[in-house]
């Protein structure tokens, strides 16, 4: 009885503990940024006159108009490239399609910011595509103007998160079903209309919700692009230009919060009392179709094409990296290894920065993701659910509304010698851990659903106490899944900008994401940049390669224990 309350008792230790640390750099930032914006200026009684200063004024009523525009159709062009392809590879014999969707996972490695420079050499007015078809055809196409080239990018970039999803709900489809439709006549795009998409409709709502919510708070893609009308950038330009005390700075991150919100619960609406299960999953054991000659034609036409513009900022980047000048031209005119060597010497503290933040943030979160995991999925304690739910709620925070709530929050917090907590580097790495914690929790998840009950019951009933039976059983099980969480948790987090360049207070301070943003600013520092940016997505792509192994040996090694 004594050991049951005292289980009892470090349980709750340990769930009060995350709830704190969830509730400081999570719950207060957010609830701050929300308070100031329904607070009169310089404190006072709550009011609504900063959402009607809002709704009066032009640029902000036409940047939020501008933020919807691009983010739907960014989900549109998005689904124009992941739908072929997700299809083609899930429905039909198709060579090649594990590359296929390799290849359609690499825009993720790199961030949308980035490959904004590459794109606009490859595909700007004066870009090499423009250029080859103003001299063979005598005209040229605006891809990267104003707000189109918001959606270009974004498109290209974000696509991943519908074709992944897209394909696994395809798969799970029985085909059983379509080959019924097809007995009774129905075949090609009428087949996927009525009947393939409705049945993946939950896959594609949550990768198009996620694309929505991805760039309507995306604020360094629009800012490179020179593209300032839109409500991220205006809530980092308002309170980077007139300080952290302008109301509208909160106002417009209460907006972003709310569409963020909003677009999760009407993902959700849609799904709402429709049923899309099958009796069975995988196709129900029938094969793929073969493609017709004519068919398999067209199909390998389509997919290079595609692969061919979502590769592109990888190819422009590099590029550029080894170019000496390039300028209306199609290509580089020389290529030179000095902009690597200039990373090397000169921004090597952005390389040695975001491997200690992001190794920091990806230790943090493992811990406390695999801490609540356990709670919720091994324990009685009341209210455990809601520490899931709370660390989930990130997911929905952006990154510059995080940002701007540490600054308003801990910026009057002083440390002894009088520095602003704000201005540590130890909080870019608390705002990372909370920005990239539902994916080390999710994985934790998972990894911890995985390993059986009765095993640790058994280590008990041998007389092994609770601690050891988690440190000698269940840690030692979930290591793949807790690897894997880490890593992508280190991958995204070693490219987040949202949340740093708000408070990155000294460039001795600053990570690689940062470095980047600086060196894409100017024409002379585009090509050291475009060489940092190389070196970060062989850094995330490393990571992302180790998720992988790391998970696919914690499943073999699940499969010889059965």
């Amino acid at each position: 009885m004594a050991l049951a309350g005292t289980r009892s008792l470090g349980q709750a230790a340990l769930a009060l503990a995350i709830a704190l640390f969830l509730g400081l750099f999570l719950v207060v930032p957010v609830a701050t940024v929300i308070y100031v914006a329904f607070t009169e200026k310089g404190g006072g009684a709550l009011t609504l006159v900063n959402f009607l200063d809002f709704a009066r004024t032009e640029l902000f009523v036409r940047s939020f108009w501008n933020s919807v525009y691009v983010s739907a159709m960014t989900v549109v062009w998005a689904s124009a490239l992941a739908l072929p392809l997700a299809y083609l590879t899930t429905r039909f014999e198709f060579r090649g399609a594990m590359l296929v969707q390799t290849l359609g996972f690499l825009p993720l490695v790199m961030p949308p910011f980035v490959g904004a420079v590459a794109m606009q050499l490859l595909f700007g007015r004066n870009g090499s595509v423009n250029l080859l078809l103003d001299e063979w055809f005598d005209f040229k196409i605006g891809f990267m103007e104003g707000l189109n080239g918001v959606i270009f990018l974004q498109a290209i970039h974000y696509f991943p998160f519908i074709l992944v999803n897209l394909s696994a709900a395809l798969r799970n489809i029985d085909r059983a079903m379509e080959e019924a439709a097809q007995n009774l006549g129905s075949h090609g795009l009428r087949l996927f209309r009525r009947i393939a998409l409705p049945l993946a409709l939950p896959g594609y709502i949550a990768g198009a919700s996620l694309v929505f919510v991805k760039v309507f708070d995306d604020v360094a893609t629009p800012l490179l692009l020179n593209v300032k009308e839109m409500l991220a950038p205006q809530a980092y330009l308002r309170i980077t230009s007139i300080g952290i005390d302008d109301p509208m700075g909160y106002v417009i991150s209460v907006v972003l919060i709310g569409v963020a919100v909003a677009t999760m619960w009407a993902s959700a609406q849609v799904l709402k009392g429709k049923d899309y299960a099958t009796t069975q999953r995988g196709g129900g054991g029938l094969a793929r179709r073969k493609l017709k000659p004519r068919e398999s034609v067209l199909a390998y036409a389509v997919v290079i094409l595609i692969l061919a513009l979502v590769l592109a900022p990888h190819v422009g980047l590099l590029l550029l990296s080894f170019a000496t000048v390039w300028s209306f031209s199609p290509l580089p005119d020389g290529y030179t290894l000095a902009h690597y060597a200039r990373v090397l010497d000169d921004s090597s503290g952005y390389i040695k920065n975001t491997l200690l933040y992001s190794g920091l943030a990806a230790g943090i979160d493992i811990v406390i993701g695999g801490a609540i995991a356990y709670l919720v999925l091994r324990t009685k304690l009341p209210g455990r659910q809601w520490l899931d739910w709370a660390a989930s709620t990130a997911l929905a925070v952006p990154g510059i509304v995080l940002g701007i709530g540490y600054l308003r929050a801990f910026y009057g917090v002083k440390m002894p010698d009088g520095t602003p907590l704000a201005a540590l580097w130890i909080v870019i790495v608390l705002a990372i851990a909370i920005r990239r914690l539902p994916y080390a929790l999710r994985a934790a998840y998972a990894a911890l659903q995985q390993i059986s009950v009765s095993l640790e019951e058994a280590a008990e009933n041998l007389g092994a106490t609770k601690v050891r039976t988690v440190r000698r059983i269940v840690i030692p099980l979930m290591t793949g899944g807790l690897l894997a969480g880490f890593v992508t948790s280190f991958a995204t987090a070693a490219v987040e900008l949202s949340a740093v360049l708000m408070l990155v207070q000294s460039n001795s301070d600053a990570p690689l994401a940062y470095g980047l943003y600086v060196l894409m600013q100017t024409p002379a520092g585009r090509g050291a940049g475009a060489a940092l940016g190389v070196i970060a997505v062989v850094i995330v792509a490393i990571c992302m390669g180790l998720a992988q192994l790391a998970a696919d040996r914690s499943q073999r090694a699940r499969g010889l224990d059965i």
